[in-house]
């Protein structure tokens, strides 16, 4: 009877713990270099068992790494890095598949400049590039995502925010491509985004965001004291998205998100979740110590 209690008090512990409590981190970049600032879902690996993703660095310097090539299965991950070929971005923070357009995405810059990438093999082009519209003072960008609905392209992306005094500003506009190839914006809604984790005053309301197979808004939030940390961090949902078959795009934000996991020690710059699934990807870009990785099943309908 002793040994049935225990066993049950165990199982009722695990089933409320923390998604931090659940699982591991693995370590894929050993410095400030490497951390992981965005991800794009890539592909499925040989037999299927594993994924592999894009990963950006916010790099800044000519010639410093900008995009890498994650894999990640059980038991393992790898990087590897890709060369950029093409005007090099200054801090890159977020990466994104283009719907329908094999090996193609949308990369972003804290600034507000969307570069169009095509990747083949070790290799990745600049297509072109184009700013954001509607770019607000002061704005700083570490995220981004894309919607395919009804035939129709939208995109999501945030300015993170700052602490109580600043709350991210969340973004959404249709997007089409020139025939030329620069990506274009329709004209963009706004929506006031505070995070309901961490909620200190370094807090980032949105460091990244991802986008379920049926419109969940899934988005990171992260606290940073400096390039040693401590970090802070959770993912949340945050809302929902709909496009409609004449390409409006409508953004209802909850008034209360949903904390789906808290990850003390780390900062995750980046959430994709995996097409077909219900995991997410999550990525750290934890300054002087790294990044890491690891999968949450965050994404479900």
């Amino acid at each position: 009877m002793i040994r049935l209690t225990a066993a049950a008090a165990l199982l009722t512990m695990l089933a409320g713990a923390p998604a931090d409590a659940v699982g591991e981190w693995r370590k894929v970049g050993d410095d400030a270099r490497s951390g992981v600032s965005g991800l794009a879902y890539e592909g499925r690996t040989a037999g299927g068992a594993g994924v592999h993703a894009l990963v950006v660095h916010d790099n800044k310097r000519s010639g410093q790494q900008r995009l890498s090539r994650l894999t990640h299965r059980a038991g393992s991950d790898g990087v590897a890095p890709i060369t950029w070929n093409g005007p090099e971005p200054v801090d890159l923070e977020a990466i994104e598949a283009i719907p329908g357009m094999p090996g193609e995405y949308l990369a972003l810059a804290s600034r507000g400049i969307v570069y169009r990438l095509k990747v083949t093999g070790s290799a990745a082009e600049v297509l072109d590039y184009s700013p954001l519209p509607g770019i607000g003072e002061g704005d700083d960008f570490e995220s981004f995502a894309l919607v395919a609905r009804e035939g129709r392209l939208a995109a999501l992306w945030a300015d993170r925010g700052a602490g109580a005094e600043r709350p991210a500003t969340l973004y959404a506009a249709p997007l089409t491509f020139a025939p030329w190839g620069q990506p274009q914006f329709g004209a963009p809604t706004r929506r006031a985004y505070l995070a309901a984790y961490p909620t200190g005053g370094g807090t980032r309301h949105i460091s990244d965001i991802s986008v379920t197979d049926s419109g969940r808004i899934i988005v990171s939030s992260a606290s940073d004291a400096g390039d040693d940390g401590p970090f802070d961090s959770a993912v949340s949902d945050a809302g929902r998205v709909t496009v409609s078959a004449a390409g409006r795009v409508r953004v209802a934000l909850v008034a209360h998100p949903t904390v789906l996991g808290t990850f003390p020690g780390y900062k995750v710059e980046a959430v994709e979740c995996l097409p077909g699934t219900s995991d997410a990807l999550l990525g750290t870009d934890d300054e002087n110590l790294g990044g890491h990785v690891r999968a949450m099943p965050f994404c479900g309908a």
